[in-house]
């Protein structure tokens, strides 16, 4: 496929569909388990039927429609749909709060909502009440009385709509997290998420699979899992849909996939419930397993096996290595890392059980990708090389620079924030890091987050958190220090741990023991109430909201340098 030629997401589309119009594509995967297809050929009808609904009820070039529904075939159909009327898809996360959305409403002013569930529509109704605003149109997934459903619209009135927007015309708006305060529409451009998919695909392409399977089950309104659909289309892959967490596992071992999508939670997690599971297991496997671990780790960091070593590492793949790839469904030739930092033990960790673990970065902003390690050559200290179609450069202070077609048309409605990250075609990331001899990317801070100590001292606080937060007993980290002469953290523990202050204590000095100096906890305590989307101490992408965790817990933290 030529990508350069494409002018639009929807002729990026039609070109797949058309070459794999009987072959299977979208798949849901019920709470009993069982999956429903639907062909490529499917897809397509469905996509006529409701682009003319769209069509007819005024949507038209640059109109904005929301989009809020969980991961499902019908998500897709309908971001197509909207692209197909050269208009523009405004996803919103589903766990967004009557806020949040009051937020959206008046910033994008869509035009119509597409949405799943009554309890989202009726989330989103009180928003609209709130702030007198109002849809020219509404249509559910699921049967909602007294609302139009999408699985009865007729098929009689199809107008065979044809998209005619270039590279350059905006595709859709996906709201930032706001981890600094309001979030902020980014504009992507179809050519933006067109050349993301060409190196993206490229990357896949190089784990030699045929009829590539994935997974779905982070948010689509979250940028990276927006863009992987596109990705998913021009490999023409089956995509199965898990749209409830607690299912993922199992619905793993039914969707068999081949490449999986994840943020670093979600492999910190991972790496916390395979070393429990570890730790209640028989002295014999556990040997084993960690064996695999020592090994494993000691050949992909290149370090020479002896004759018995090497001999004892190929007993391991078959004894331990294909039982893990085995719970994931037996196919699985990578995981991908992206949306945040991945703790460097962790990637090494999931790499030496044989679980290819790619870690990328990028931006909302950048449509999503900068770069990423190809499966060839994994570099777990980086993430990884410079996707060919934007470049980098380091700014004096050390800051990340981009420039490409990748990069956003701007904020929606807010020349100001554009123009302090958009200067002469670079975007200003924020984030500081270097380039090694070999052309892959290495991230050393955050501009942002920086805690600055009394000393002068810049230190990165999710660093730490993460390394606090692979303890199985400590859920959530927060950790301060910001001219200050010393850091401190506060704590969310798991459920299931019973609070022991000198257990605490001893994790936070086994914690201090990776760290330099400066970046040592002195003092910390165990807060009661969860860092949430809902208490609005986390983001929508499960990012801690560090200005509003600053201000509730203002007098705990001010305790910490009294005396």
């Amino acid at each position: 496929m030529e990508f350069k030629k494409l002018n639009n997401l929807f002729e990026l589309y039609q070109i797949q569909s058309e070459r794999f119009s009987n072959l299977d594509f979208l798949h849901s995967i019920d709470r009993n388990k069982k999956v429903d297809a639907l062909k490529w050929s499917d897809v397509s009808k469905k996509i006529e039927i409701f682009s003319t609904f769209l069509n007819i009820q005024g949507v038209k070039k640059g109109d904005r429609v929301m989009l809020v529904s969980e991961g499902r075939p019908e998500w897709m159909i309908s971001d197509l749909s909207i692209l197909a009327n050269d208009a523009i898809t405004v996803p919103n996360y589903t766990t967004y709060t009557q806020k949040d959305f009051e937020f959206v409403l008046k910033d994008a002013d869509p035009i119509g909502l597409i949405v799943s569930s009554e309890k989202l529509l009726k989330t989103i109704l009180d928003a609209c009440s709130q702030i007198n605003f109002q849809f020219k149109f509404i249509i559910s997934f699921d049967k909602i009385e007294k609302v139009q459903n999408f699985h009865e619209l007729k098929n009689d009135l199809n107008k065979n709509i044809r998209c005619k927007s270039l590279r350059n015309d905006p595709a859709c708006i996906i709201y930032t997290s706001g981890t600094q305060g309001n979030p902020k529409g980014v504009i992507l451009s179809h050519g933006g998420i067109i050349s993301n998919c060409e190196d993206s695909k490229n990357l896949v392409d190089e784990l030699q699979i045929k009829n590539p399977r994935f997974i779905t089950w982070l948010p689509l309104s979250h940028s990276y899992e927006h863009t992987v659909q596109f990705v998913q289309i021009a490999l023409g892959a089956k995509i199965f849909y898990s749209p409830v967490i607690e299912k993922l596992l199992d619905n793993i071992k039914i969707a068999k996939p081949h490449v999986m999508t994840a943020v670093p939670r979600f492999y910190n997690n991972l790496y916390n419930k395979m070393m429990s599971g570890v730790k209640k297991s028989s002295s014999f496997k556990r040997g084993l397993f960690l064996k695999t671990v020592e090994l494993g780790s000691k050949n992909f960091e290149n370090k020479k096996l002896s004759i018995i070593e090497k001999f004892i590492n190929y007993l391991l793949n078959i004894l331990v290595r294909k039982k893990v790839i085995k719970n994931f469904g037996g196919n699985l030739k990578a995981f991908v890392s992206g949306g945040g930092p991945l703790d460097q033990n962790v990637g090494l960790f999931l790499n030496s059980l044989g679980l290819k673990t790619l870690q990328g970065y990028g931006l909302t902003e950048t449509s999503p990708v900068v770069s990423c390690n190809p499966v060839n050559k994994i570099k777990i200290e980086t993430v990884g090389a410079i996707f060919s179609n934007n470049e980098v450069k380091i700014a004096e202070d050390g800051e990340i620079l981009v420039k490409g077609e990748n990069i956003m048309l701007g904020y929606w409605k807010n020349e100001d924030a554009t123009n302090q990250v958009l200067k002469n075609g670079w975007l200003h990331t924020g984030d500081i890091g270097e380039i090694d001899d070999e052309g892959y990317l290495k991230i050393t801070d955050r501009k942002k987050d920086i805690i600055v100590t009394l000393g002068g001292d810049n230190i990165s606080p999710s660093k730490i958190e993460n390394l606090l937060c692979l303890h199985d007993e400590i859920e959530q980290a927060y950790v301060h220090g910001d001219n200050e002469k010393y850091l401190s953290c506060l704590l969310v523990l798991n459920k299931n741990f019973n609070e022991d202050q000198e257990i605490i204590k001893k994790l936070i000095e086994q914690t201090n023991k990776s760290l330099t100096v400066i970046e040592k906890i002195k003092k910390f305590e165990v807060v009661k109430e969860e860092f949430t989307i809902e208490n609005e101490l986390l983001t929508p992408t499960m990012k801690i909201r560090r200005h509003k965790i600053k201000t509730k817990y203002k007098n705990i933290l001010e305790n910490f340098y009294k005396n």
